[in-house]
């Protein structure tokens, strides 16, 4: 198993204060035949005791970058071109947002999420930081967990790592036995230089395999989380060509004092 050079540190945060974690999406989206990427903005503060209300600022900018067909076509075969998806603000111990399958879309869902709840249980899927906290430090004995829990194609080793490391929760000693983990898996090589859809330089990791090239990208000052990009393989049976990105994102985080409060920029 190789050993990256990706620096990894952890920031100190304090009993009372959040870790802000900021999200800049294009995230694919289609009406029909027409396929486009639609801009999400998601700001989240995870309180350092987890038991602790944590806050979920969802927003749609109403920005859209077809990649077939167009606004004009989708609006004439009779579509709605307005994206959907849960935006406001919500509020919830341990992080779970899930307002129910009663709950409206876009509106404030503070009164379903205030309900008393216990911890969610965690999964690869859903990570939480009990989940987080409970995987091995050991790299090969990672790579063995990841490779048993996540047998698919679709959801293999692979996505399962980057879903926890999208948390920006994974603490600096787990994060580095992902990357060499990563290392150790068909089709990756690490330490390409990208730069997040924002325009920061990272470091990539790079999976190479499959229908769709995923980019790790990580913050080269500390290894952290800082945002993905999913590349088309082949040209999709949707009529995307190769080469098309389908999905990119930025990621920022911070620690602040407060829930709501806007780190300094």
């Amino acid at each position: 198993m190789s050993d990256p050079a990706i620096a990894v540190s952890d920031r100190p945060m304090a009993s009372h204060q959040y870790r802000y974690v900021e999200t800049h999406a294009w995230w694919l989206g289609t009406f029909g035949p027409h396929q486009h990427l639609t801009e999400h903005r998601l700001r989240q503060w995870v309180p350092a005791r987890p038991e602790r209300e944590w806050v979920l600022e969802r927003e749609l900018t109403g920005a859209q970058r077809w990649l077939s067909g167009s606004a004009e076509e989708a609006r004439a075969d009779g579509f709605d071109l307005r994206d959907i998806a849960p935006v406001g603000r919500f509020r919830a111990p341990y992080g779970d947002f899930d307002a129910g399958p009663d709950a409206d879309l876009g509106v404030d869902l503070d009164s379903f999420c205030a309900r008393p709840r216990p911890p969610r249980r965690g999964s690869w899927q859903s990570p939480t930081p009990e989940f987080l906290q409970n995987l091995p430090r050991d790299p090969d004995v990672l790579l063995d967990k990841l490779r048993e829990d996540n047998p698919g194609s679709w959801f293999g080793p692979f996505a399962a790592a980057v879903t926890a490391l999208r948390t920006a929760l994974v603490p600096a000693e787990l994060r580095a036995a992902f990357f060499r983990a990563l290392s150790a898996l068909p089709g990756v090589r690490i330490g390409d230089e990208a730069a997040n859809v924002d325009g920061h330089s990272c470091v990539a990791i790079v999976h190479d395999a499959g229908r769709t090239r995923t980019e790790l990208l990580l913050d080269p000052s500390d290894g952290q989380f800082a945002g993905e990009r999913d590349t088309l393989r082949t040209d999709s049976r949707f009529g995307l060509p190769a080469g098309t990105v389908i999905s990119t994102t930025a990621v920022r985080t911070a620690v602040v004092d407060a829930a709501g409060e806007l780190p300094v920029t």
